[in-house]
């Protein structure tokens, strides 16, 4: 008799979103948590960008993602937790309903000096009624600013959580996925 966990079908699997607008750090995100080498559809930012996205606050980005970011952590034998990574650009954004499909929640990345580029990703989510939270990715030189200021700032109300990440950081980036996944669980039973 096979036990449970050699039943490939046993095993159960949950899904989190990593949203924001271009160049906040998803790709990263991803990668930094990803216990598989994740599946990246980034591609090389060429001229045929200038005027469509939006590249002036980032001069030195070199890549763009095209589709999606993919990466999975183990959490038990028997509990995958896959992650999603959407594209920021708004040319792409009619991906982002399939991404979602079936997510417990999303994480909104936020940069603070282009806080402008949020209001989309925060829209969206609020409209499909998906739990998420506001992760501010503190770039290096960037200026910072407290929590409640993002928040107001972003509109947002007091339920949404918001907090500090350093998206390269495994710790940080591991703690908005908990974060995201109690405030999911909250939901469910509010």
């Amino acid at each position: 008799m096979a036990s449970r966990h050699s039943d490939p079908g046993a095993t159960a699997s949950t899904k989190i979103v990593i949203a924001g607008g271009f160049g906040t750090g998803k790709t990263t995100f991803v990668g930094s948590v990803s216990e598989i080498m994740p599946l990246r559809t980034e591609e090389m930012v060429t001229d045929a960008s200038a005027g469509v996205d939006m590249l002036e606050a980032t001069p030195d980005k070199r890549t763009t993602t095209v589709a999606m970011d993919f990466g999975r952590i183990t959490l038990d034998e028997d509990l995958v937790l896959y992650l999603f990574g959407t594209p920021g650009q708004r040319r792409f954004w009619f991906m982002w309903d399939d991404l979602v499909r079936g997510a417990i929640g999303a994480i909104v990345l936020v940069d603070c000096r282009r806080l402008e580029d949020s209001f989309a990703a925060v829209d969206f989510f609020e409209h499909r009624n998906l739990p998420f939270l506001v992760a501010v990715n503190e770039f290096d030189g960037a200026p910072t600013y407290p929590v409640g200021a993002v928040r107001e700032a972003l509109t947002l109300p007091p339920h949404i959580p918001v907090m500090k990440i350093d998206a390269r950081d495994r710790r940080s980036a591991t703690d908005a996925l908990i974060a995201v996944s109690e405030y999911a669980l909250q939901s469910l039973t509010a």
